[in-house]
C-alpha cells in the first residue's frame, strides 16, 4: 500500500506538471495551432520519468527523481533520435513478454517487489501442473527454438542479468530488435534457474538464448497473452515484431545524466578509470547512443 501511495503522488505531481507547462506552451503558439500536436508529445517525453518511471526514462539518461529539473528539456535540453518497435502493427517503445514474465507483470506485487515476485512465481509458473507454451520462434542460425516458456522481444537489446528488475539497454538506436528465449526441460531446471534468479546470472542459464533481429516471427496455436511495454495485451497469432528506426525524436535535460546504467557499465568496461571517473561526475553524456 506504501509503494501504491508513492506512485499515486508521484502521477499527481507529473500530472500538474504537465498541465502546467501544457498550458504555456499553447500560449507560446496560441498563432501555429500545427505545432499543438508536437507540443503535447514534447511535453509527455520531457515529463516521462515521473510519469511512468519506465526504462524508456530510465535508458534516456532522465533523473527519474527530479520532476522539475526534468521539464528543462525544453529550454535547455538536448535532442536525440531514437527508434520504435512494433508487435502485429502495434507501436512499443520498450518491450514485448511472452510466457512466464508476462504473467510475472500482471502480479499486483511486482511493481513493489520485483525480484521476490519473480522467485517466487517461477516455480509454480514452471511446475509439472503448469499451463505449457507451444510457442516457436526460427533462430538465426537456422533452427527452431520449440516451446520456450519465456519469449522477449525489445526495441534495441537489454543487458539482462535477472527478470526481475529487468536491466537496460545501452543504445536506442541501433535498428535492432532484442530476442531471448528460455527453455525450460525439466524441475532441476527449474531449480536452477530460481537459484541464477537470485543470484543475478540468470543469462547463465543453459536454456537462455540471446540474439539481434530485424524481424520476428512468433508461431502458436492460440491467442497470445502479452506483457507489451508492462500493460496485458493478447493478441491472434502469429506475431510479427518489426524494428522502426530512427522514428522518434526526444529531448532530455542538458544537466541530467544522459546515458543508461548499461551504457554507463559499458564505457567503464572498455575505457577504465578515466571514464569511470567521467561518469561519476557527470561529464559523460550520450551522443548517439
Amino acid at each position: 500500500m506504501r509503494g501504491l501511495r508513492r506512485r499515486q503522488v508521484a502521477a499527481v505531481i507529473a500530472l500538474l506538471a504537465y498541465i502546467a507547462v501544457l498550458v504555456l506552451i499553447l500560449l507560446s503558439i496560441a498563432d501555429h495551432p500545427g505545432q499543438l500536436v508536437a507540443a503535447w508529445v514534447a511535453t509527455l517525453v520531457a515529463s516521462i520519468g515521473v510519469w511512468t518511471r519506465n526504462h524508456l526514462a530510465l535508458d534516456l539518461g532522465v533523473d527519474r527523481d527530479d520532476v522539475v529539473g526534468s521539464l528543462d528539456a525544453f529550454l535547455d535540453g538536448f535532442e536525440r533520435t531514437i527508434d520504435l518497435a512494433s508487435v502485429n502493427g502495434s507501436v512499443f517503445v520498450n518491450n514485448v513478454s511472452l510466457g512466464v514474465y508476462a504473467r510475472i507483470v500482471q502480479s499486483d506485487d511486482y511493481r513493489d517487489s520485483k525480484m521476490q515476485t519473480a522467485t517466487g512465481m517461477l516455480p509454480e509458473l514452471l511446475g509439472p501442473r503448469a499451463d505449457a507454451f507451444d510457442f516457436e520462434i526460427d533462430h538465426p542460425d537456422g533452427m527452431v527454438v520449440h516451446r520456450p516458456c519465456l519469449v522477449l522481444v525489445s526495441n534495441n537489446v537489454y543487458e539482462l542479468t535477472r527478470l526481475g528488475g529487468f536491466g537496460s539497454r545501452a543504445h536506442l538506436d541501433e535498428g535492432v530488435l532484442g530476442v531471448v528465449t528460455l527453455v525450460v526441460t525439466d524441475s532441476t531446471d527449474v531449480a536452477r534457474l530460481v537459484a541464477l534468479e537470485t543470484a543475478g546470472r540468470i543469462n547463465r542459464f543453459r536454456g537462455w538464448q540471446a540474439w539481434t533481429a530485424d524481424t520476428v516471427n512468433v508461431r502458436s496455436a492460440r491467442p497470445v497473452e502479452t506483457g507489451v511495454d508492462g500493460e496485458a495485451e493478447t493478441f491472434s497469432a502469429p506475431l510479427r515484431f518489426e524494428i522502426r528506426p530512427p522514428a522518434l525524436k526526444v529531448r532530455v535535460a542538458r544537466h541530467a545524466p544522459g546515458i543508461s546504467p548499461a551504457h554507463a557499465a559499458g564505457r567503464v568496461r572498455h575505457a577504465g578509470l578515466a571514464t569511470l571517473l567521467g561518469v561519476a561526475s557527470g561529464r559523460e553524456r550520450a551522443t548517439g547512443v
